[in-house]
């Protein structure tokens, strides 16, 4: 990715500092960005100002990611429940991937990302929707960092989604309930094309899930920070790498 807008780099190579080393890299990330609001608070600032801030890490995150070379980078942008908020907040939370895309969407097709998104686009907003769509269309033969936005998404509507579509199967003779397996499971998942995440990462000093990919992270790596996501910074993503290359992933065998 380029990164020759940062002052303090002029290519990859010399943007990973010479004291970290770090060998062992996440294919997959996935990141819960969390304490916007708080991060504003904090600031005397309104939840907007924290909203508007954390799009802005996001486009750092990426350029940071992909200087590692991590294949994936999930991120939870919108939850099903979110939808709950107050309608102000929420109109502004569907108008930054608007607003992300229409400001960073030229970068990300330069720098060679992949943009996708899992979840829903029902009651996403029209403008919204269609800046989504253009993404996705105009950097779909991209081979670089895919970037993959949940938005409006939540693990356990997915699954719902996935029994209603075996259920149906099962009732039209496509499918013998014997023909149910873990596999048939995760083929009709929405990430049903990528591998499970490696290391998950939640900004604020929250433990918990949240109700983000729960089939998917089941041998997951976890890493929390207490940093607000507009604060995350490059040495906590590094931080989060070195964390994972010392974990041991044994998958519930012995090593």
């Amino acid at each position: 990715m380029a990164l020759n807008n940062w002052p303090f780099v002029n290519n990859k190579k010399s943007f990973i500092e010479k004291d970290v080393e770090i060998k062992v890299i996440p294919n997959h990330v996935a990141i819960i960005m969390d304490g916007n609001g708080r991060w504003a608070h904090q600031r005397g600032l309104p939840r907007f100002a924290g909203h508007k801030q954390g799009m802005d890490k996001v486009k750092e995150i990426v350029e940071i990611a992909d200087a590692y070379e991590v294949k994936i980078l999930t991120l939870y942008a919108f939850s099903t429940e979110n939808w709950k908020r107050p309608e102000k907040e929420v109109n502004y939370l569907m108008r930054l991937p608007h607003d992300f895309l229409g400001k960073y969407l030229p970068d990300l097709i330069k720098d060679n990302v992949k943009v996708e998104m899992i979840g829903s686009l029902d009651k996403i907003p029209a403008h919204t929707k269609k800046s989504i769509h253009k993404a996705i269309e105009e950097t779909k033969d991209n081979t670089g960092l895919i970037l993959n936005i949940a938005m409006n998404y939540g693990s356990r509507t997915e699954m719902t989604h996935v029994m209603k579509s075996i259920a149906e199967d099962v009732k039209m003779d496509k499918l013998d309930p014997s023909d149910i397996n873990e596999k048939l499971i995760a083929e009709r998942l929405f990430t049903a094309h990528l591998p499970d995440p490696d290391l998950l990462i939640r900004t604020s000093g929250e433990l918990r899930i949240s109700n983000f990919l729960l089939w998917q992270i089941a041998y997951t790596e976890f890493w929390f920070t207490d940093a607000y996501w507009p604060a995350f910074s490059k040495r906590d993503f590094e931080n989060a790498l070195k964390a994972y290359q010392s974990r041991q992933r044994r998958y519930g065998a012995l090593i």
